[in-house]
C-alpha cells in the first residue's frame, strides 16, 4: 500500500537547505539521496572528511580519514587516528555577541546568555576543574535540572578533556547511584533542590546518600543555595558562584576516540549499561544530523524537551556548535492546575523565542490530544519550521494530529537511534516528503538495512534494525570491567560483526522506514512476529482509551497477547467495548495481533525518559522481580499488573 505523504518541501525550501548544497558541492544531483547515501557508506573516509570541513569541525583531522579492519569489520575499524580536537571549542564558536542560550522554566522565567557571557562562565568552572586537580579522562558527574549549570559543568569538563556523565534529580537516590556510582566521578555538581510541577523539591536531603556511594570522590559543587543548611554531609563542598575564578578559556585538544561522555542505557532489563561515547563521532555524528538533516541553521532557535539524563540532551547541546540559539527548558510540559490541565508551557516558549526546531515525544503528543490543546489556534508559531520527535515509536494517528492542531506547513521528523550510539539510525530530510507514519530517510554514513531470521536484507516486512559498516559514534566501550567483552556481546554477538540494535522495524521501497518497538518486547503468538506499536497505533484511534499497555505471556509452547488499558473519564470497559477493541485490531492489523485478555488498569509504567516499560509489567505478572525498579519513574502502578492473574479479563 502506498503511503500517504503529508507534507512536501517546496523547491525554495530544498534548495536553501545546506543538504542540497552539500550534494552538489560533491557532485551529486542534489535530488539523488540514495546516490549519495549509497557513497557514503562506500567511501567512508573521504564522505566523513566532506562532513569535517562542510560543518566548520575544529581541529586537525590528520592525513587519515579511515582505516579498514577486514578481521573486525566494524569493532576494528578507525575514523581520524591522528585527528586532534576538543568537544567545548567545536561548541563555543561564533561571535561574542551572539545569544547563545536562553534558559526558560515552567514558572514563566527568564534569561539570555549570550555566547560571550557563557564562555566566561565555563571559563570559571575550568579553572575551578583544574585547582581541583582534574585531569583529561577524570569523570565530572552532573546530577542537575535543565539549567544553565548543568551547561556550563559539561562545557568546562569537555575543555580539558574530562568525561561528563548526567543524571536528573528526579531520578530515585538507587537509580542515580547505579548509574554515575558506575563511573566514580572525582567531581559532582548537583543542587539542594529543583522545582518541578509547581512544587519545591528538596534534593540536600539526598546528597548525603549519594555521595556515601561515589567512591574516590573529592569535591562537591552546589549550584544553589537554598537549602544548603540541611546538608549533612562530611565533604567540603563549594558553592558554584564561588567555584573556580575569572581566567582565560583555553582548550586541551585530543585524540579523536578521547572520551567525551558517559550515557546510561535505560536499565529496565538489568542494571544500566555505561556507554563511553568519543569526543570525534560526538560532533560529526551531531553535526551532520542538525546541519544537514535537520535543516538547522546560523540563528534558528532549537528546543527539546528533555531532562540532562536523555542522550536528547547531548544531542540538541550540540546545536551550539551549529552557531544556533539553545533554549534550555526546566519543568513539566504540562502543568495541573485547579484540576484543570494547561498545555500551554512549551507553545508559549516556542511563541516568544520565535523558535525554529522543536522536539518533543509522542507521548506528550497523545497528552495534548486528551486535554484538547489545540497549538495552531492560539500560538503565533510562524517560524517553527520543524518539529522534532523521538522516544518511542510514533503512531500514524499522531501525524494526523499534528498537521491539523499544530502546524500545516512544517517538518516533521521522527527520528530513531539510541543512546548507545548517541546518534539516529533513521531521520528527517530537508528534500524529502513526510509520509504518514514512517521515518523519512536513513542517515547519511549509516548502513542500515532489515534482516530476517536468515540474516537476509529485506523491504516491505518487519525484521531486525541492524547496522552493517562502521560509522564514527559506535561506542569506545561500556564503563567498568570486562567493558569491551560486554559491549561486543551486547550488539555483535547475535551478528558477527554487524550491530543489531534491538529494534523491530521495516524499510519501505522509497526509503522511509517504520520501528515496530524493540525486539526484546516483541510479541509473538503462534510464532509470527509483532511489533507492540502496530496495537498501540491502532488503541490510539480510540477516545475512550487514554493510554494501554501491550505485552506478551507465556502459554504453555506459545504466547498471548495481553492489553491492558487505562480509560479516559466517563469511558467504562465492558464486553461490548471489548469486542469493538478486538474487531478494529482484527480489520486494521490482522487475527494474530488480536489480544487474548485485556485489562483494566488504573496506570501504566514508564521508565524517566517516558518509554512504556512492557518488560516490567510481565514481568511481575510472571511473579518475578524487576530488575531495576529505580528506572521507573511510578513503579507502584506494577502492584496491579501482578495481581492480573487474580482479576477478570475481557
Amino acid at each position: 500500500m502506498a503511503s500517504e505523504i503529508m507534507w512536501t518541501p517546496k523547491k525554495d525550501f530544498m534548495e536553501s537547505s545546506a543538504l542540497y548544497k552539500f550534494s552538489k558541492k560533491l557532485g551529486f544531483d542534489s535530488y539523488a539521496y540514495e546516490d549519495l547515501h549509497a557513497w557514503s557508506i562506500k567511501n567512508k573516509g573521504d564522505f566523513w572528511k566532506a562532513v569535517w570541513d562542510f560543518t566548520d569541525v575544529i581541529g586537525d583531522s590528520g592525513s587519515i580519514n579511515f582505516i579498514s579492519n577486514p578481521d573486525k569489520l566494524m569493532t576494528g575499524a578507525q575514523f581520524f587516528p591522528e585527528a586532534r580536537l576538543n568537544l567545548a571549542e567545536n561548541l563555543l564558536k561564533g561571535k561574542d555577541n551572539f545569544l547563545a542560550v536562553v534558559e526558560a522554566d515552567e514558572s514563566g522565567n527568564r534569561k539570555e546568555f549570550t555566547l560571550s557571557k557563557l564562555k566566561e562562565m565555563v571559563s570559571k568552572a575550568v579553572e575551578g576543574l583544574r585547582e581541583i586537580g582534574i585531569q583529561p579522562g577524570d569523570r565530572v558527574a552532573a546530577i542537575l535540572p535543565n539549567r544553565i549549570e548543568s551547561l556550563v559543568s559539561l562545557l568546562a569538563s569537555a575543555s580539558i578533556g574530562a568525561i561528563w556523565t548526567s543524571c536528573s534529580p528526579d531520578f530515585g537516590t538507587k537509580g542515580i547511584i547505579d548509574r554515575i556510582g558506575q563511573t566514580t566521578p572525582k567531581a559532582l555538581f548537583t543542587t539542594s533542590t529543583y522545582r518541578y510541577n509547581a512544587k519545591e523539591h528538596d534534593f540536600s536531603s539526598r546528597i548525603s546518600e549519594i555521595v556515601s556511594s561515589l567512591e574516590h570522590l573529592d569535591s562537591i559543587i552546589i549550584v544553589d543555595d537554598i537549602n544548603i543548611n540541611k546538608l549533612e554531609i562530611n565533604y567540603n563542598y563549594t558553592l558554584f558562584k564561588d567555584f573556580g575564578k575569572k581566567s582565560k578559556l583555553e582548550f586541551i585538544q585530543l585524540p579523536f576516540s578521547h572520551p567525551s561522555y558517559i550515557l546510561y542505557t535505560s536499565g529496565t532489563t538489568g542494571a544500566p549499561k555505561a556507554i563511553v561515547h568519543s569526543i570525534g563521532g560526538t560532533i560529526l555524528q551531531h553535526f551532520k544530523e542538525h546541519i544537514l538533516h535537520n535543516d538547522l541553521r546560523s540563528n534558528d532557535r532549537i528546543m527539546w524537551y528533555t531532562n540532562i539524563a536523555w542522550m536528547m540532551y547531548h544531542w540538541v547541546v550540540s546545536s551550539l556548535g551549529c552557531k544556533a540559539t539553545l533554549v534550555l527548558y526546566d519543568g513539566v510540559p504540562i502543568i495541573k492546575k485547579d484540576n484543570v490541565f494547561d498545555g500551554s508551557l512549551l507553545w508559549k516558549v516556542a511563541e516568544k523565542e520565535k523558535l525554529t526546531h522543536m522536539g518533543i515525544s509522542p507521548k506528550y503528543i497523545s497528552t495534548l490530544e486528551d486535554i484538547k490543546e489545540i497549538p495552531i489556534n492560539k500560538y503565533n508559531i510562524n517560524n517553527l519550521r520543524w518539529l522534532l520527535i523521538a522516544g518511542s515509536p510514533v503512531a500514524p494517528s499522531q501525524f494526523d494530529w499534528v498537521y491539523k492542531n499544530i502546524k500545516k506547513d512544517i517538518g516533521f521528523a521522527s527520528i530513531s537511534g539510541g543512546s548507545e550510539v548517541l546518534a539516529c539510525f533513521m531521520l528527517g530530510s530537508p528534500l524529502h516528503p513526510v509520509r504518514r507514519g514512517e521515518l523519512t530517510v536513513k542517515g547519511l554514513g549509516m548502513s542500515v538495512e532489515i534482516f530476517d531470521s536468515n540474516n537476509n536484507s529485506v523491504i516491505g516486512v518487519p525484521g531486525d534494525l541492524v547496522c552493517t559498516e562502521p560509522f564514527p559514534s559506535m561506542p569506545i566501550t561500556f564503563w567498568g570491567k570486562d567493558g569491551d567483552t560486554r559491549y561486543k556481546n551486547t550488539y555483535f554477538q547475535e551478528r558477527n560483526e554487524i550491530w543489531t540494535h534491538g529494534d523491530l522495524a521495516e524499510l519501505k521501497p522509497h526509503g522511509s522506514a517504520i520501528i515496530y518497538g524493540r525486539t526484546d518486547n516483541t510479541l509473538n503468538p503462534g510464532g509470527v512476529r509483532i511489533g507492540t506499536a502496530e496495537i498501540y497505533n491502532i488503541c490510539e484511534r480510540f477516545k475512550e482509551i487514554e493510554d494501554c499497555l501491550v505485552f506478551g505471556k507465556k502459554n504453555n509452547n506459545d504466547e498471548e497477547i495481553i492489553l491492558c488499558i487505562k480509560l479516559s473519564k466517563n469511558s467504562k470497559l465492558d464486553n461490548d467495548f471489548s469486542i469493538i477493541i478486538r474487531n478494529i485490531i482484527r480489520e486494521n492489523a490482522s487475527p494474530r495481533h488480536v489480544p487474548h485478555k485485556i485489562y483494566e488498569v488504573t496506570d501504566i509504567p514508564y521508565t524517566m525518559n517516558g518509554k512504556r516499560v512492557e518488560g516490567a509489567a510481565r514481568w511481575v505478572l510472571e511473579g518475578k522481580d524487576v530488575p531495576n525498579l529505580s528506572s521507573i519513574s511510578n513503579p507502584e502502578c506494577l502492584k496491579q499488573y501482578s495481581e492480573l492473574n487474580n482479576k477478570k479479563a475481557l
